[in-house]
């Protein structure tokens, strides 16, 4: 029996839009603010907590809970409306950061930032979700690009703050100011975005969740990925643990293809989406650059700090030319977008500029100029700003409306699971070759991943011995993301421009003006199979 959703487009008069709009920025910043803000603070929350070897896991835990329950975003949006899932994802962060400001052990920290991974996720996606009903295809870059600053605009301030705190007071101090911040954003949100589904029918909605999915799916992740993080580091390959991860994980995984397939009745992943080439490419870039974009925040600040020996303030000063960057690309792009109805040549200059970028932190030395670093990260931040908020317009022009917030939150899923393997396997190359770099009687520094240990006993020759070995790490982590560029530059290949108007989102918006706004778009049913559906009277359908 095919399931027909509710209609939640909902475009609002250009003054209600600017309020809501910039509601959902101010939360979204914030939200990435907390993300990666706490790359530079990682340093001094190792020597805190007493969890040098371990401190990894805050941005892997983050990662992980991120990657795992995107993907539901999209579903439990369509199912209970946007606007419920939007307001439990902020208020959520709001107690995830009062969590972290008080934990006392590390490992209450990893659970805690876990926490803050599923609400950043959910912020994330539901934001761009929410956008994509209030504003047509066609002005959809426009704002999406105003996003995609708010994105580099996060990424610069919350280094900033957390560098502040860390040097002048506490790092807990970060998160009791991130969390007061998504308390506001939650109230305003509350009173502000307006509700666009019906009354009634909670529990018939409730059945419709893949919960077979869910399980199987979060199993399959969280196997892999701790596998993949821990393995060769905290356990051995060989390990019986590391060895029931990856079985565990594999079979998982099948499951879930076959329940996505055969047995969900609303799948978090439908597989039809896959059958657009388009579609399949857009989603293996976001995997690939969400692999370099999140290795790239949490490794530059290492390599800032443990090799150039510069203060956490000083390391969030070096980012500012990657962000800025990104910043002024991402609105440049999305008015682009928005004024010649192309993407594709936006896209293409994005990964170019990203694929030269990532080639130009190869060269990263101890003693590189400031000068050829500035320029490296300028061009790094152009090619994010042109492919962050672009591959989002490109990947929802080449999919059907009803599938709008599905295809949104697996976009942000597959840039998440990216990100978590990223800082896996990143973690895991720096320490293999710190293993290798160090001289015997140093190798035990190989397990802090994000922090010198304590080298007051250290002698000058012992002292360059380690700065060099973690310069060597760190030109290992950059040279292995470059070919993971150049693959997305190629798979541009596959992404053909094909405009952006729709018929039904152009008559949506001749009439935005003459209907009132909460009725807007209130009874129409849309198919999430395919267009020869029945019609929707039919019993063969079924109405949420």
């Amino acid at each position: 029996m095919a399931v027909v959703l509710h209609d939640q487009t909902n475009l609002l008069p250009r003054g209600r839009l600017l309020v809501v709009f910039s509601t959902l920025a101010s939360a979204f910043l914030f939200a990435y603010a907390d993300q990666n803000g706490v790359a530079v603070a990682l340093p001094a929350i190792a020597r805190d907590l007493h969890a040098q070897s371990t401190i990894s896991w805050t941005g892997t835990s983050s990662m992980i809970a991120n990657t795992v329950f995107q993907v539901l975003y999209g579903r439990l949006s369509d199912i209970f409306g946007r606007r419920l899932i939007y307001l439990s994802a902020v208020l959520l962060l709001a107690v995830a950061d009062i969590l972290c400001a008080t934990a006392q052990t590390s490992w209450a920290l990893y659970l805690f930032r876990g926490l803050a991974g599923v609400a950043t996720g959910g912020i994330n996606s539901l934001t761009m979700m929410i956008v994509s009903d209030i504003v047509t295809l066609q002005e959809r870059g426009r704002y999406q690009g105003i996003l995609g600053s708010c994105i580099g605009l996060g990424n610069t301030i919350g280094p900033f703050l957390s560098a502040a705190f860390t040097q002048r007071a506490t790092w807990r101090g970060f998160f009791y100011l991130i969390s007061p911040l998504m308390v506001i954003s939650c109230v305003g949100s509350f009173f502000l975005l307006p509700s666009t589904m019906p009354k009634g029918k909670g529990l018939e909605r409730a059945k419709l969740i893949d919960i077979w999915g869910l399980i199987t799916g979060s199993t399959a992740i969280m196997c892999i990925l701790i596998a993949i993080s821990g393995g060769g580091t905290y356990f051995a390959w060989n390990s019986a643990l590391v060895i029931a991860l990856l079985a565990i994980g594999g079979v998982s995984a099948v499951a879930f293809v076959i329940v996505e397939a055969k047995v969900a009745r609303l799948p978090m992943v439908p597989l039809p989406m896959f059958k657009t080439l388009a579609v399949s490419a857009i989603l293996i870039q976001n995997l690939l650059f969400g692999y370099c974009y999140y290795a790239e925040l949490y490794f530059l600040p290492i390599y800032f700090q443990n090799v150039r020996g510069v203060t956490p303030i000083v390391s969030a000063a070096l980012l500012t030319p990657l962000v800025i960057s990104q910043m002024i690309f991402s609105v440049g792009s999305g008015f682009y977008i928005s004024h010649f109805s192309r993407y594709g040549e936006v896209i293409w200059v994005g990964f170019i500029c990203w694929t030269l970028g990532a080639g130009l932190l190869c060269i990263f030395e101890r003693d590189t100029s400031l000068g050829v670093i500035i320029v490296a990260l300028i061009i790094l931040g152009s090619g994010v700003g042109n492919v962050f908020q672009p591959c989002l317009v490109a990947i929802q022009a080449h999919s059907p409306k009803d599938l709008r917030a599905v295809v949104i939150s697996n976009r942000n899923f597959f840039r998440g699971l990216g990100g978590a393997i990223g800082l896996a396997c990143c973690s895991l190359v720096q320490q293999t070759t710190l293993q290798r770099s160090l001289p015997e009687n140093l190798k035990y520094i190989a397990h802090y991943s994000y922090s010198l240990p304590a080298l007051s006993s250290l002698d000058v020759e012992e002292l360059q011995q380690v700065q060099s070995a973690y310069a060597d790490a760190s030109h290992i982590v950059f040279v292995s993301m470059a070919p993971v560029m150049g693959l997305c530059l190629i798979l541009c290949l596959l992404v053909k421009d094909c405009g952006l108007e729709r018929k039904e989102e152009s008559s949506l918006k001749s009439h935005a003006g003459s209907q009132p706004v909460e009725n807007m778009g209130l009874n129409n049913s849309i198919p999430t199979h395919n267009k020869s559906s029945d019609s929707e009277g039919s019993e063969s359908q079924e109405k949420v």
